[in-house]
Parts: structure tokens; sequence; C-alpha cells
């Protein structure tokens, strides 16, 4: 697996969303570095045509740390039904439109799965996460963490589809759990604990 250490005192964060700025800001705040984000520098988002996470947070990294001549962190990530052939996947964030309204997304889902025979209910959260330095050069992992569907959404602690998202083996939401016990468990923080040991040792436990 590719691997480089960060050694920079700035990063950018190739988001427009806040709620995944917080996240990461929150992961990234040990290293005392300055944090920027796609949103802050006015940087539009490019066209996300991969096929897969990984793919599309490559897409992301490189093209805003190539406008910035910054390192770059990009996040892609989703959430996948099993009923519902593993959508909207990589799709999760152009369910909620142009505005980018989840709660619409969400009330997508539940018709949808209303309308299957015997639904399992079973869900997966992706997170491809892929550091890019203006050299081109890419560390990009993944984490998942697999769940239930909830219906209806409860919580208000999370972003995105957190309400309708219940991990295995816990009886809150995403959107119902404390931020720091669910950054222990997310899909994020699995692919965070990656990118640490391959880009930022001085983070390791």
């Amino acid at each position: 697996m590719k691997y480089r250490i960060f050694k920079e005192n700035k990063l950018v964060i190739a988001s427009h969303n806040q709620g995944k700025i917080r996240e990461i800001r929150e992961l990234l705040q040990p290293l005392n570095i300055e944090i920027l984000s796609a949103y802050d520098l006015k940087i539009e988002e490019p066209e996300e045509n991969g096929c897969t996470f990984e793919e599309n947070a490559l897409i992301k990294s490189a093209f805003v740390s190539k406008a910035t001549k910054l390192p770059c962190l990009s996040d892609d990530s989703g959430i996948c039904f099993s009923d519902l052939n593993n959508e909207p996947g990589i799709h999760s964030a152009r369910w909620a439109g142009e505005n980018k309204d989840f709660d619409l997304a969400m009330s997508k889902i539940n018709k949808a799965i209303k309308k299957i025979n015997n639904p399992n209910y079973n869900c997966h959260f992706v997170c491809s996460l892929s550091l890019c330095w203006p050299d081109n050069y890419d560390v990009t992992v993944s984490g998942r963490i697999d769940g239930k569907f909830s219906w209806p959404p409860r919580g208000n602690k999370g972003f995105g589809y957190d309400p309708i998202f219940r991990p295995l083996d816990h009886k809150l939401t995403f959107a119902e759990m404390a931020p720091n016990f669910k950054h222990n468990i997310s899909h994020r923080s699995i692919a965070f604990n990656k990118l640490i040991r391959l880009s930022f040792p001085t983070l390791s436990p």
C-alpha cells in the first residue's frame, strides 16, 4: 500500500459539506496545523465521475490540491442498502438533490424499501479518504461499518443519513450518538486510522 509521511503545516479539506468538514477537523485537531477547506477558499467542486468511492475521493483531492498548491484531504462517503442493490452508494449526495435535502433523500429510501418484499434492512456506510500532494502523489484508504436501516429517522447530532443508520450491535442511530463515541466506531474513523498509520504516525496511539 502506498504511503507518505505528512510533514507540511497546512492542509485543505476538499469539501463543501459542513458536517464532513467539522468531523475531519476534529480528527485532525491533534496535528496543530492550519486546516482550510474548499468551502473556505471558494473552490468549486469537480465532477465526480468515478465508479468507486476511492476513485471519487482521489478526483476531489487531486483537483483541490492542484488548485491550491497545498496537500489536500478529501472524503467520499455514502450509504449502501442491500435491499436497493447497494444504492444510493456513490450517488448518496445526489439523492439529496441540489439543495442537499437529506430529509428528502431519506424519505426516498424509505419509500423504495417499502416496495421490497421481505426486506432485510441491511446497510453499510463506506468512507474513502484520499490525501494528495501537489506533485500528484496520493495515499487513499477506505473504511466500512455495517448496520441496519432505522425508520423513522432518529437523532439530531449527526448529518446526512445518520438518523436512519443504526450500527450493528448498537441501539442508537449515528445521529443519536455523542460525536466522540461516533468518531470511535464510524466508517470515517476506520478509514482515518488507516491513513494515520500511513501518513500521520505522530497521531498514532
